[in-house]
């Protein structure tokens, strides 16, 4: 993960806290061996619509069922996100690496066979499209995503022109971004000033906390 202008756009992976009537009426899939990228489609669905046999809830009550997200609740698009990136983010909340309680009891109801299905299940849905901002951003929105500064390089320098993500073996550290509400591009900025978030690679300890104080 590298910094991220405040003015741009995403989201915080909050799932929420109150969702667990359907799972009792979930078809069961067998969470052991899932091989084939049509049984993990399979498992990850009875998940993401009537939550996890182990208590975790539906991960469409925030995110929608095929990964849409929730802008106006600050939740997070998970549509095409890169594989990887998935499997790290739900690895991390599992550890209590990354603050968020609601998604650390989630993922530590979630196996490594399902965890891994979901984050198939989710990077093959089709992203939302991004919409433009109704205001402009703000000048310093702008410099940094494009420009970088204070020793903090530019967004883009990662995440890809536009923040549309660079693709390859980098996606899993450093996602697209384009399209996430701005309220959760802010809280996980935050998050990491505050060590709430491991640094993302090549990011020594306090890096991330070298953004302008705006």
């Amino acid at each position: 993960m590298n910094i991220k202008s405040i003015a741009s756009a995403s989201c915080l992976l909050l799932l929420a806290v109150g969702v667990a009537t359907a799972q009792s009426a979930a078809p069961v899939v067998s969470p052991t061996t899932v091989g084939s990228v049509a049984a993990q489609m399979a498992l990850a669905r009875q998940i993401v619509l009537h939550g996890s046999p182990q208590g975790a809830h539906a991960c469409a009550t925030c995110h929608g069922e095929q990964g849409q997200g929730q802008i106006k609740a600050a939740f997070p698009h998970l549509a095409g996100l890169p594989k990887g990136y998935l499997v790290r983010q739900l690895q991390h909340f599992d550890v209590l690496a990354r603050d968020n309680p609601s998604m650390q009891a989630i993922a530590h109801k979630l196996t490594s066979t399902q965890i891994d299905a979901l984050a198939t299940y989710f990077s093959q849905q089709v992203p939302p499209p991004i919409m433009p901002p109704a205001t402009p951003p703000p000048a310093l929105g702008t410099e940094l995503a494009l420009q970088g500064r204070d020793a903090v390089p530019a967004c883009i320098t990662c995440h890809g022109p536009g923040g549309r993500g660079l693709g390859g073996a980098l996606s899993a550290a450093f996602p697209p971004i384009a399209g996430q509400p701005a309220a959760y591009i802010e809280r996980q900025l935050r998050a990491w000033k505050q060590g709430q978030r491991p640094p993302g690679p090549g990011w020594p300890d306090g890096r991330h906390r070298q953004a302008p104080q705006r």
